[in-house]
């Protein structure tokens, strides 16, 4: 999913992708797709995004995706794509993500095309039932109660430095998917300086050669 700059990415489910085949060592390559386009080729129905084609295979959601990269590549690293990444999974998408669209969904329209954004600003002004202006307009006084959300990663992250225990695994790629979203479209810092969460998740951004840590980001 990019923006009208092909190159800004910023699909929190593109992104958990993006670090699965990094993370399993895959050679891969992406292709932007916008809000509006049909679907990603050779799929086919509503358009949905990451769409993986692997040869003559197309595997269509993040989830399912790191699944099939288990099974298919099973002597590359694991991802664990198990019962606590699925819960990660769950929790960054129920709990997580809404929470997110609240702190910058008004910051994401100007980097889109005029099709993309107009398409954009009519669904989420209908979910939220207000303008995007309206509804991060407190974002400044509600991005503690966000905060305060990922007090569970706290705690792992006390007696172990990754999600997945000693080295990162997809839980780890699921919440570094959803924190990538934040950080490539809006200069609004979700995450306090000193949280032990930013740390984790600037480890994450230099593992890969840097993938997150270098990814494009909107203009200040």
């Amino acid at each position: 999913m990019a923006g009208r700059d092909a190159d800004l990415r910023f699909s929190p489910y593109c992104w958990r992708t993006r670090l699965a085949l990094a993370h399993k060592g895959l050679a891969f390559e992406t292709h932007p797709w916008r809000f509006g386009d049909p679907a990603p080729e050779p799929a086919s129905g509503p358009a949905q995004v990451p769409t993986l084609r692997d040869g003559e295979r197309v595997v269509i959601d993040s989830w399912a995706i790191a699944e099939y990269l288990d099974g298919a590549y099973p002597d590359r690293p694991r991802l664990n794509a198990g019962p606590h990444a699925r819960f990660i999974n769950a929790w960054a998408d129920t709990i997580l993500d809404p929470a997110i669209s609240r702190l910058i969904a008004s910051d994401i329209s100007p980097l889109l095309t005029e099709a993309s954004a107009a398409y954009f600003v009519t669904a989420l002004e209908q979910a939220f039932g207000m303008t995007l202006a309206e509804a991060t307009a407190d974002r400044e006084e509600r991005v503690a109660a966000f905060r305060a959300l990922l007090a569970p990663v706290r705690r792992m992250l006390r007696t172990q430095p990754w999600l997945g225990g000693a080295a990162p695994d997809y839980a780890d790629d699921v919440l570094g998917g959803t924190l990538m979203w934040p950080r490539c479209v809006s200069r609004f810092a979700p995450l306090a300086g000193d949280d032990p969460v930013s740390e984790w998740f600037a480890r994450l951004g230099r593992l890969f050669g840097g993938l997150l840590e270098t990814a494009p980001r909107a203009a200040a």
